[in-house]
């Protein structure tokens, strides 16, 4: 079940009187009620808090339930990570949420940032020499009615995106005659839109040979002023650069992970030019550019997603990029039909967090 679908269990205290005189369930409990003191006083006797109920919820859950922010802080610096999940896929946020303590909440992001901040620090780029997509991009992938499926069932694009994309087409071209750029075809969706708008200049980007194919089938290659780049943007920059600079810009690959998408930011709002050192001009138009990305970070959970949205608003503020969020309502989480014979869901929130980004203003 999606932490969206439903609300956590309110009665979550009664679980545990058959074992009551266990220190475990007496934390719990002490959780449960939001008692810090408690809960301080049992993990110094040992009680062990790695403990879940047998609906696997964890001190964290029961935590956030009861509303206590120093319950919570306790537990969350005891050891209990911030992404636990209970049997139902809940996120302690989600009981949070239930119970209306935006107090809570607001922690438990907090402590998803610092928490990722960290990792990201100790583990450096351990990879095994592949490209991030490169799996994906070796295997074929199918259009199939309203979806782009790849090998493994996974949702490349599926059509319930149309009206994000036709927002985010808005975002990065605001006047007939603009150049843009987007990198990920697709379905086409966004490409489709950006046309309606009549940009003067429209480079895509698109490595899987598949897609590039179908490109050519519908005849984009033919049109007077798109520029298609097969290959992946890390190889192409320079022709991307060279095409540029870009009124709007828009990211949407499949495949590659955050890291990619920190690259692609480092890319194209670079002011020097790698280790020469030399002032180039950014990809982005400066100033005046906007750009914009698919929002899918952590889009299976809320907490996930909102602990992703600071973070890449932290890294684009460190490149002189300030970013605006416009929440839209998404119905698609309740919708059971549309994702059937998709492998992994990759959107299961109630609102998507649509980003416009734009140069910071100097003072």
């Amino acid at each position: 079940m999606s932490s969206t679908e439903s609300q956590p269990q309110d009665q979550i205290g009664d679980n545990n009187n058959a074992t009551a005189a266990s220190k475990e369930a007496q934390l719990l409990a002490a959780c449960h009620e939001g008692n810090s003191r408690q809960v301080q006083d049992l993990v110094e006797q040992g009680a062990e808090i790695f403990v879940t109920d047998e609906t696997g919820r964890t001190a964290l859950h029961f935590a956030a339930a009861s509303g206590d922010v120093d319950t919570v802080r306790l537990v969350l610096q005891s050891g209990i990570p911030w992404t636990c999940l209970d049997v139902g896929d809940y996120t302690a946020g989600d009981y949070a949420e239930a119970g209306e303590h935006d107090e809570v909440y607001e922690e438990l992001v907090q402590a998803g940032v610092r928490a990722e901040m960290v990792l990201r620090v100790f583990s450096g780029d351990v990879g095994n020499g592949k490209a991030a997509n490169e799996d994906y991009l070796t295997q074929p992938v199918v259009y199939s009615g309203d979806r782009l499926i790849d090998a493994e069932k996974n949702g490349v694009m599926m059509s319930w995106e149309a009206p994000l994309m036709e927002l985010h087409a808005q975002v990065i071209c605001r006047k007939p005659g603009s150049v843009v750029l987007n990198v990920g075809f697709g379905m086409g969706i966004i490409d489709s839109a950006l046309q309606e708008l009549q940009p003067g200049r429209h480079v895509i980007v698109e490595a899987h040979p598949d897609v590039y194919q179908h490109m050519k089938d519908e005849g984009w290659d033919t049109k007077p002023n798109v520029h298609i780049l097969f290959g992946r943007w890390q190889d192409k920059l320079a022709e991307i650069r060279a095409l540029g600079p870009y009124d709007g810009i828009f990211f949407d690959t499949f495949g590659e992970f955050y890291k990619d998408l920190d690259d692609f930011h480092k890319a194209i709002f670079a002011t020097e030019a790698g280790s020469s050192g030399q002032s180039v001009q950014p990809i982005l138009k400066q100033p005046g550019g906007i750009y914009s990305f698919f929002n899918g970070l952590g889009g299976d959970h809320k907490l996930f997603h909102d602990v992703y949205c600071r973070i890449v608003r932290a890294d684009l503020l460190a490149l002189g990029i300030q970013t605006q969020y416009s929440q839209v309502s998404s119905d698609v989480v309740f919708d059971k039909e549309l994702w059937k014979g998709i492998k992994r869901p990759y959107w299961m929130i109630k609102t998507y967090n649509l980003p416009t980004c734009t140069w910071t203003t100097k003072e």
